[in-house]
């Protein structure tokens, strides 16, 4: 397998869309510096998130949404599982979404944000976090629309307003002689377009390679992982890869300790619908992709997949 890119978006953006594009086909992963989100917001954020999910059980309990799928607000611990798994993951999360003025053409596909009222600074600091990835993931999508041929802006009006979801994610330390190695989420790819992961610098993060084996990925502290959803799978016919991936308890001390992280999962607009690019083709082929879809539909389909619809 070839590694995973490296790549500083502090550099012209047609210098590294092509090393971001062949990281993203061969591995569906690359890691991003240099990306913009000021360290001492990620620094608030990751204290915040800590804070919160300290909190005692009855508290964090009363910001879940029986029935809302898990889009907003908490989702308590062994509640998730990946598709087609046997067990829950071993984790708990709280879910930021968009917020839309009422009577936006789009707003009766975007729920109310939760806020707990036990932590002030929690709602500006995940608000002005949300923006910011928002901001990184654009810049990224315009290197993938590079590398794919098309104009550097194209992906703009696909994401405008669209259904992207911030998660702050608790991983509960184990206990045991089976916490090492411990399978905290099992291998699953994501739904969305593009995920951008804050936090990986703890190990445990791996993907599965074409060969069949795991691999994990080594973080620079403060770097972001980006990788390749599902809906960007399909509307590129899997010339960019949705890449199965999981995380594992570490060996040793850091075994039972928490793990923190934040992903953004970046998706298109519940009405974009997702159709193979035509440059994504192959002549040889021409019927051999996928059926459009709309990005809502998708979503929905997935997410009954996974136990959150």
């Amino acid at each position: 397998m070839s590694e995973i890119a490296s790549v500083s978006l502090a550099r012209p953006l047609n210098e590294v869309a092509d090393e971001l594009g062949r990281s993203f086909r061969e591995c569906g992963f690359a890691v991003i510096r240099d990306h913009g989100i000021p360290a001492d917001l990620i620094a608030r954020a990751e204290a915040t998130s800590k804070a919160f999910f300290a909190l005692p059980d009855d508290v964090k309990n009363a910001y879940h949404i029986p029935g809302g799928g898990g889009a907003r607000g908490y989702t308590p611990f062994g509640v998730e599982r990946a598709k087609d798994a046997e067990v829950h993951d071993l984790k708990e999360f709280w879910h930021v979404g968009r917020e839309l003025p009422q009577g936006h053409p789009l707003a009766e596909y975007m729920k109310a944000n939760q806020w707990p009222a036990e932590l002030p600074a929690f709602r500006e600091t995940f608000t002005e976090l949300y923006a910011a990835f928002e901001k990184a993931g654009e810049r990224v999508l315009e290197a993938i629309a590079l590398h794919l041929g098309l104009e550097q802006d194209y992906f703009a009006a696909t994401v405008k307003d669209g259904n992207s979801v911030m998660r702050l994610l608790h991983y509960p330390p184990l206990s045991g002689p089976h916490a090492e190695g411990a399978i905290r989420a099992a291998a699953h790819g994501d739904i969305n377009t593009i995920t951008l992961l804050l936090g990986a610098e703890e190990a445990g993060l791996e993907l599965l390679t074409a060969g069949g084996e795991w691999k994990a990925i080594d973080v620079p502290e403060g770097a972001l992982v980006v990788n390749i959803g599902d809906m960007l799978d399909r509307l590129t016919n899997g010339r960019l890869k949705s890449t199965q991936h999981r995380v594992v308890n570490p060996r040793g001390e850091a075994a039972y300790r928490s793990r923190y992280s934040m992903p953004f999962f970046l998706h298109f607009r519940p009405d974009f619908t997702i159709e193979t690019l035509e440059s994504c083709i192959d002549p040889a082929h021409p019927d051999d992709h996928p059926a459009p879809i709309s990005s809502h539909d998708f979503l929905l389909q997935r997410l009954r997949e996974i136990n959150l619809a």
